[in-house]
């Protein structure tokens, strides 16, 4: 039986920290280690989203009905005020009914399909 020989006179390691070559081996470690995949798409946290699942019509639907409930509350908000506020406030309106129009038009053109 023979033992292993101790006679390892060729092979050097560098344990130096200022070596270039070592510093590359270690950033590539901690980066496949450390950084997340490319393909992993992060999570957003967010307080109201859409689901995924909605279909573009029930979508403009939904969206529809929201103008409509933004334009009740921008008239009524609008009625109780005097001079440029009130007629800021109706602009508002005027720009809420416009694209409810363009929402429910598309609808229309969803629906002839």
């Amino acid at each position: 039986m023979t033992l292993p020989s101790n006679d390892l006179t060729d092979l050097h390691i560098d344990t130096s920290l200022t070596s270039p070559k070592g510093n590359a081996a270690a950033q590539r470690a901690l980066d496949y280690y450390l950084k997340p995949n490319a393909s992993e798409t992060p999570v957003e946290e967010r307080f109201f989203d859409v689901n995924p699942d909605i279909s573009a019509e029930e979508a403009l639907v939904h969206a529809s009905d929201l103008l409509r409930c933004a334009a009740a509350t921008a008239h009524e908000s609008a009625s109780n005020l005097n001079g440029a506020s009130r007629d800021l406030a109706f602009s508002t309106v005027h720009m809420i009914d416009m694209a409810k129009a363009m929402i429910d038009r598309s609808l229309k053109g969803l629906s002839s399909v």
